[in-house]
């Protein structure tokens, strides 16, 4: 399927809803136009994905042959990669090689699950009881099974769209459950690779079913269907919070992986060398559009002028541009009301008093480009402190010992990642142990496995992406007694 291919198809799928454009974020022009499928497109996706569930079509496949389907996916994948880069770096408007690395970390989210295929096992316990709870003596056998969770809601973000379908879909294949992909609406492209993908692969017909639509009208007919008994999202906090309320119906399961306001921490002593470009990159790249990125930047006085110095003028040097405009760092916002929403932010860090040290402003091309933005000096009142932006905007604020940066880094709603940069060590870990976020990265950022388990404390998230902790989140337990 060639990139053009992969937008006609686009076009002849069916819908019932409203016209829904794809715009370019570099040129703002169309690229394609899909119909919303709404509530009748989920009632179908639903009803197929339990059909073959009940039937079993997949899940009591044996195990060494699912784990042969997978294998294959990420096969074809790998085969499929110039195309499937091509189409999210034009749908998303990040450079080339960035959507590269994107395509090649989903093909390994594949690789990885298809080993968890053959390995899902429950417990098994002789339990020899006096009088217990039926107050007879008894020697009994126990033991539990791991279950498919049934069928599956997997709504993924517009930031890596293959990335994301991937993380999503190889767990839930793996364990076994039946699923409905719903792409943002921004970015629909890369899914239908993956359905092609799924099929020649040997995924039974109706295991895993696509459909495209905004998130208030097809999104929400997903979360509030009665026959779905999980929802897997990423994305903003505002959102989780509507997809806990909605999945109240039939008290379906919910994980969510959701916003961040990420803590940098770098001391005195830290290698600054290594600690300002991996400060610079972690919010500069891809715009800001990451839930990880390194929003606030915490700097020991001792170097927070070289710091604050050091970040803008890598800043400064961060080429902007298209996939196909040369060699470029990094890309635009998404989308022109997301754009509006970062500039806002922008302007109200200035009228609050943040002191901006470059950018600020949105550069003057077509494309819904902002300038890397370096706000000094930030306040833990501002907003800009506080809130996720989500793009090229990072707020600088110095600090003087531990038990001072520990309480400014954790005074967020959220809790996803967090970094240390200092050459103490022992230092270092203890620090890991202060913060409160589900990924504490020292002396890097930014780093991904696929066997190591992600996930948010406080308000960026419900459960965790990953590892063994992923494939859990698909599965469900159920514990047999058997007298002897």
């Amino acid at each position: 399927m060639t990139v053009e291919a992969t937008i006609e198809g686009l076009r002849g799928r069916p819908g019932v809803g409203e016209t829904i454009p794809i715009i370019d974020p570099v040129t703002e022009q169309p690229i394609a136009e899909f119909a919303d499928g709404g509530a009748a497109a989920i009632d179908d996706a639903v009803a197929r994905a339990r059909e073959t569930f009940d039937a079993g079509v997949w899940h009591q496949k044996p195990q060494a042959e699912q784990a042969q389907v997978l294998w294959r996916v990420a096969e074809l994948l790998a085969a499929r990669a110039d195309v499937l880069a091509q189409l999210d770096s034009l749908n998303t408007g990040m450079p080339l090689p960035q959507a590269q690395r994107n395509i090649a970390a989903a093909v390994e989210f594949f690789r990885y699950f298809s080993g968890w295929c053959t390995k899902i096992n429950g417990i098994a316990h002789d339990v020899r009881m006096s009088g217990g709870l039926s107050g007879l003596d008894a020697s009994v056998h126990a033991y539990t099974i791991k279950e498919p969770v049934g069928v599956v809601g997997l709504i993924v973000p517009w930031n890596g769209p293959a990335f994301n379908a991937a993380a999503k879909l190889a767990p839930s294949l793996a364990a076994g459950c039946s699923s409905v992909l719903k792409p943002a609406e921004e970015t629909p492209l890369s899914a239908l690779v993956f359905e092609e993908v799924l099929a020649e692969a040997g995924v039974p017909d109706g295991v895993v079913n696509l459909v495209n639509g905004y998130g208030h009208t097809t999104g929400q007919a997903l979360i509030e269907h009665p026959d779905v008994d999980k929802i897997a999202f990423t994305g903003s906090t505002e959102v989780g919070k509507l997809i806990v309320q909605a999945a109240a119906g039939n008290l379906k399961r919910v994980m969510l992986e959701l916003g961040g306001k990420s803590p940098v921490l770098i001391y005195d002593d830290a290698e600054l060398d290594k600690a300002v470009p991996a400060a610079a990159m972690g919010i500069f790249i891809h715009s800001g559009q990451a839930c990880v990125a390194g929003s606030r930047v915490f700097v020991q006085r001792g170097v927070y002028d070289q710091v604050v110095e050091g970040i803008a003028t890598l800043g400064t040097k961060i080429r902007l541009g298209g996939p196909n405009e040369g060699k470029v760092h990094s890309g635009p916002i998404i989308s022109e009301r997301q754009l509006h929403r970062v500039m806002g932010y922008i302007e109200e860090g200035k009228r609050d008093g943040a002191e901006v040290v470059i950018g600020g402003h949105r550069l003057d091309r077509t494309g819904y480009f902002v300038h890397p933005t370096v706000l000094a000096e930030v306040r833990q009142d501002m907003r800009v402190f506080q809130e996720e932006i989500f793009g090229p905007v990072v707020a600088v604020t110095p600090f003087d010992d531990d038990d001072e940066v520990v309480a400014m880094a954790n005074d967020s709603t959220y809790g996803l990642a967090a970094s240390a940069w200092t050459r103490d060590i022992s230092h270092a870990h203890r620090l890991a142990k202060r913060l409160d976020a589900g990924t504490v990265s020292i002396n890097c950022q930014m780093m991904w496995d696929p066997a190591m388990p992600f996930g948010g404390f406080k308000q960026s998230g419900w459960g965790y992406e990953n590892g063994q902790d992923g494939i859990e989140g698909y599965l469900k337990n159920k514990t047999v007694w058997a007298q002897l």
